[in-house]
């Protein structure tokens, strides 16, 4: 088959499809009508001599062949991408773009929000799509499903391959109910462990902060485990439960008079929050605009 016999749109729509398993969903990820998709997934399928994609009861499956080219056709696009954007300039009052951002909700409320606010003044065409963390977050930028991932340094591999910068440190802080009849001005480890104990994870990671309590022998009565951060605030009124947040969260959500926040009774080192993106979009200049952005922001925070 010669490269010249192609229509090179095509791979844009396949990654669609394998992305989505979906017709109507890769549809409308592309902005075009079902019927057109139907018709290129007909294409595809005469192209590579394979279903690509079967109908298991009412959801599509993709077969083995497919499978093994999710990633190359990624990469793909990946580099097309990379090619024709060397040297595009990026104006944020006039163009359009859509960035992902993978990132926690403790990071959302403090990062993210202020940004957000920016937006219509400095960049009104520009949109950005929060996904929550994933089981292995990287990868989500090695498979080019991600423009940016923010989270600590500590979660992620010991190897780095890809490009960070460090962005701002927190430090943790334990939050009660206001009116807990147990607490006082101060809490020490004995009365910390007796407590029932708010655990909140991020999605399916268990929280950094858990890891360091492990780390340290610290004892909880573990009454309730969110997935959560921003479940605290709605969680706490009203009971004994105790949880460790980070101070910035505490401050943005739970300052209100409704709660108290207290120093822990053991040492938790601070926490540095950090943004991982694909070689690629180094030189990209919206990219390089986004993550502007964002580190002025940390700066300020």
């Amino acid at each position: 088959m010669q490269l010249a016999s192609v229509d090179l749109n095509l791979l844009v729509a396949l990654d669609a499809l394998l992305a989505e398993r979906n017709v109507s969903r890769a549809a409308e990820r592309l902005m075009v009508g079902q019927p057109a998709m139907s018709s290129t997934l007909g294409r595809l399928r005469s192209l590579f001599n394979d279903p690509l994609l079967v109908r298991e009861g009412r959801v599509l499956r993709a077969t083995a062949f497919a499978e093994s080219l999710v990633e190359p056709v990624r990469a793909v696009l990946a580099q097309i991408e990379a090619i024709v954007n060397v040297g595009t300039a990026f104006d944020p009052l006039t163009d359009h773009r859509i960035f992902s951002i993978m990132a926690s909700d403790y990071v959302a409320l403090v990062l993210l929000r202020p940004l957000l606010e920016r937006l219509p003044a400095l960049a009104p065409n520009v949109q950005i799509h929060v996904r929550p963390l994933e089981t292995v977050p990287v990868d989500s930028v090695r498979r080019n499903q991600t423009d940016l991932l923010i989270m600590p340094r500590e979660l992620m591999p010991s190897h780095l391959d890809l490009p960070f910068e460090e962005l701002f440190t927190d430090r943790f802080v334990c939050v009660v109910d206001k009116d807990n009849p147990v607490v006082g001005a101060e809490l020490d480890r004995e009365q910390f462990s007796e407590l029932p104990y708010l655990q909140l994870n991020q999605g399916l990671m268990t929280s950094i902060i858990e890891t360091r309590l492990d780390e340290l022998g610290v004892v909880r009565n573990i009454e309730m485990v969110a997935q959560s951060f921003v479940m605290a605030p709605f969680l706490l009124p009203g009971t004994r439960l105790v949880a460790i947040v980070h101070e910035r969260f505490a401050r943005e959500l739970m300052s209100d008079g409704h709660f108290r926040i207290l120093q822990p009774p053991f040492e938790l080192a601070t926490i540095g929050e950090g943004m991982v993106w694909a070689p690629r979009q180094t030189a990209d200049a919206g990219h390089r605009w986004l993550r502007g952005q964002l580190a002025e922001l940390a700066r300020d925070i």
